[in-house]
């Protein structure tokens, strides 16, 4: 029987025909490979020194601008925490989770006539807009709501009818937020208060707004003129935000003025060169107060600012009517459906009936899509 082994070369025959370098090209070998070690030595230190000096640049940075950077987050934290004020409400919906993924928020922006003009008294909400940040469509929503709509006020049903700007005046932001989210249907996340007296020394902390006006007129000694882009300090921008009798759309030419001037001002507040300004941070930590957190407010410089690129407005439009010898603005149940189905869309919400302030529910639809 044949060797299993016999077609198979020995191990001597192998080796014996397989190629063996000279001493010559052993010498060139091990002097071509020292010298690609050299050439990777020197990469190598190369590529150390540029990371050195790149780390020493960060070092150097942190040790003269670290103190000064760390100076203006204290300061920034400490206004922060000086304007907080809890709404002391169960919110509709888990408002930490919703901004921590980044999801569509809404404020409740109110501006109060206390210290406005003079005023020292507390009193009802002079503007009232619902603001919705979207970073998911880089959109921001932005409607005012007429302070003279009928509604029941949350907590005090039994002065029906009353007007929507006295929200604020029977229970603070608290009775507000409740009142709206109620009476739209709509969550309300957070708010944000402002005293109109206020809002002229903000307007002069941030450098003044340029405005175009959106009609000609004179007020409390200050002349505008349509379309005739109007750079306004704090006093000259409160008298334009404030005139109502002479607008030939009433409130509602007011709204949307106070929309622009506020816009204006939100824009420039989150400006770093603002944001680390010690006058504006000192000014509004007198003039304002929101349940914003600083960690909130943190999240929504690094998350939603790009829902500022956007900007859709809008207003809720009523009929006057005379109410037990008052005036009230009426708004259609068409209407106020519209204004509903705007802002759960733009908060990514199912569409739901609008809200009714007279229902026993207090209870807010926040499903989403």
């Amino acid at each position: 029987m044949p060797s299993n082994n016999q077609n198979r070369p020995d191990d001597r025959s192998i080796r014996s025909s397989a190629t063996i370098p000279s001493r010559r090209e052993t010498y060139r070998n091990q002097k071509t490979r020292k010298a690609q070690k050299q050439r990777h030595a020197k990469a190598s230190s190369k590529r150390r020194g540029c990371f050195f000096w790149t780390l020493l640049v960060i070092v150097v940075t942190l040790i003269f601008g670290g103190h000064y950077a760390y100076k203006k987050y204290i300061s920034a934290k400490k206004a922060a925490d000086s304007i907080y004020n809890s709404s002391n409400i169960t919110k509709a919906r888990d408002v930490n989770s919703t901004l921590k993924d980044g999801h569509p928020i809404s404020v409740l922006l109110m501006g109060t006539d206390t210290g406005a003009l003079g005023r020292t008294f507390k009193g009802r909400t002079d503007t009232m807009i619902v603001a919705v940040l979207n970073p998911e469509k880089k959109k921001m929503t932005v409607v005012s709501l007429p302070r003279d709509a009928e509604v029941a006020i949350s907590g005090h049903e039994e002065y029906f009818p009353s007007k929507l700007n006295s929200a604020y005046e029977y229970g603070g932001s608290a009775t507000a937020v409740k009142t709206v989210q109620k009476y739209l249907n709509v969550p309300i996340d957070f708010y944000a208060t402002i005293n109109m007296g206020g809002l002229e020394k903000l307007i002069n902390a941030v450098g003044g707004v340029d405005v175009d006006p959106l009609l000609t007129f004179t007020y409390d000694g200050q002349s505008f003129e349509k379309g005739k882009k109007t750079h306004m300090n704090g006093k000259r921008a409160l008298a334009y935000v404030r005139m109502r009798y002479d607008d030939p759309d009433g409130d509602y030419g007011r709204q949307a003025r106070q929309r622009q001037v506020l816009t204006q001002v939100a824009f420039k507040g989150a400006d770093l060169t603002n944001l680390i300004n010690e006058k504006f941070l000192s000014t509004i930590s007198k003039q304002m107060v929101t349940d914003l957190s600083f960690d909130d407010l943190v999240i929504l410089g690094s998350k939603y600012r790009v829902a500022t690129h956007d900007m859709q407005t809008d207003s809720l439009r009523g009929q006057g009517q005379m109410i037990n010898g008052e005036s009230f603005e009426v708004p259609t149940t068409e209407e106020k459906q519209r204004i509903t189905d705007l802002l759960r869309s733009a908060l990514n919400l199912k569409q739901a009936s609008t809200g009714n302030t007279l229902s026993d529910s207090a209870q807010v639809d926040v499903e989403g899509n």
